[in-house]
């Protein structure tokens, strides 16, 4: 009890709680004077309802634990143990329906900062659904840089919130500045009405920031061809790879997707059901990129059925290319301790279980102990990669 007092006390709690009593009065009123009961929309969206009720249900639970003056607890599934992820075909990584949690504690000093951030985060969220405003996770952290004390800190708590409410983030009317580009054949509508019209020059275009409001999306592509790396990505819209070999789409997250890239790639998929492949490294790092794409990541699995194709496909770079290509020893790079860990984590992880192609293509590199950028074909020719590689793999097939 003295603790939750000191809480009572603390900076954190006046900065982050006191300040938005409004907020956390208003949202007590609500539930106790009754709402309507909600429900989904036609097409199964989260309505700004369903986050703001489940909001209030969280203030209620807080506000309860302040009145008997014991400290408030928040409970948040753990993101970060594969203990509560479970594989599956269709969608890939996700969350176990029973799964481990975490308690942040306003009592503890080693968690109080971060309870207090969350309400004060929960506010904002619940003022932008309120409103229908949308507001990006910089928009936060400058609005109280020192409170915040970092971008990481707000891009953490945010995600915590999302899966706390078991809402996709985007419900939450919070947004990120995307990184990823694409270009090729695709025309699509922004939520503000914008046309945008890809094209297959050496323009690229960003991904729009707010996903779920592109509509009118039409393409007459064959494929899509994820890339990891801007620089490839480049190489391919200078030599006019689209115009030779498409019509297709070209998309690139500039390394680890982010959550923009993700969710597009699964709408392109979702919208036109065309095959997407992925042209990454022969290295570990590259690999658990495509395996992002393809089968999520361990810390956004509770949102695997929004993000998650399972259909792609390993273009290449493959292990089994280098040899069979006879790609110079020069143009090689040995696997560095922290590749081999990496690689020896792939290997157990379970979709790796399931499909000897992959394993197979691991047991290469790890026999070789050797990886090789995708730079590493203009060994064999300076325009090998567009003019020979990927048109005879696309014609001819040889992804897994």
């Amino acid at each position: 009890m003295v603790r939750s007092m000191a809480f009572l006390r603390s900076p954190d709690f006046f900065h982050c709680v006191d300040q938005h009593r409004a907020f956390l009065m208003n949202a007590v009123l609500r539930v106790q004077a009754g709402q309507p009961e909600v429900t989904s929309t036609p097409s199964g969206a989260i309505t700004s309802s369903q986050v703001i009720a489940a909001i209030e249900k969280i203030v209620q639970g807080v506000m309860e634990s302040l009145a008997k003056k014991e400290a408030p607890v928040l409970t948040v599934e753990n993101r970060s143990t594969w203990t509560n992820i479970e594989f599956s075909d269709t969608v890939g990584l996700q969350m176990v329906k029973d799964s481990s949690t975490r308690k942040i504690r306003s009592d503890c000093p080693k968690s109080v900062q971060r309870f207090a951030l969350i309400m004060k985060i929960l506010s904002v969220i619940y003022k932008l659904v309120q409103t229908d405003t949308y507001a990006t996770k910089r928009d936060i952290y400058y609005d109280n840089v020192q409170l915040y004390g970092s971008q990481r800190t707000v891009d953490s708590i945010i995600t915590d919130i999302s899966c706390m409410l078991k809402f996709p983030r985007r419900s939450l009317h919070v947004l990120s500045t995307s990184k990823g580009c694409l270009s090729g054949d695709l025309v699509f509508t922004e939520e503000d009405g914008t046309r945008v019209i890809c094209s297959s020059s050496s323009s690229s275009v960003l991904i729009p920031s707010n996903v779920d409001g592109v509509t009118n999306m039409r393409t007459h592509a064959r494929f899509v061809l994820i890339i990891e790396k801007d620089a490839t990505f480049q190489r391919l819209l200078d030599d006019d790879f689209c115009g030779k070999c498409g019509p297709c789409i070209l998309v690139t997250g500039k390394g680890v997707p982010d959550l923009n890239t993700r969710l597009f790639v699964r709408k392109l998929w979702d919208t036109f059901h065309i095959p997407i492949f992925t042209l990454v490294d022969a290295d570990p790092h590259g690999i658990e990129i495509m395996c992002i794409y393809k089968y999520g990541s361990v810390a956004m699995s509770f949102e695997a059925h929004n993000l998650t194709v399972p259909s792609i496909a390993w273009l290449g770079l493959l292990p089994s290319d280098i040899e069979r290509l006879y790609v110079s020893a020069q143009a090689l790079i040995p696997l560095s301790e922290e590749d081999q860990r990496k690689l020896q984590s792939l290997q157990r992880r379970p979709y790796v279980a399931n499909q000897p192609p992959w394993q197979r293509e691991l047991e290469i590199m790890s026999s070789r102990k050797m990886k090789a950028e995708i730079q590493a074909l203009s060994s064999l020719s300076p325009t090998y990669l567009t003019r020979v590689y990927l048109p005879n793999k696309l014609q001819f097939g040889g992804w897994i």
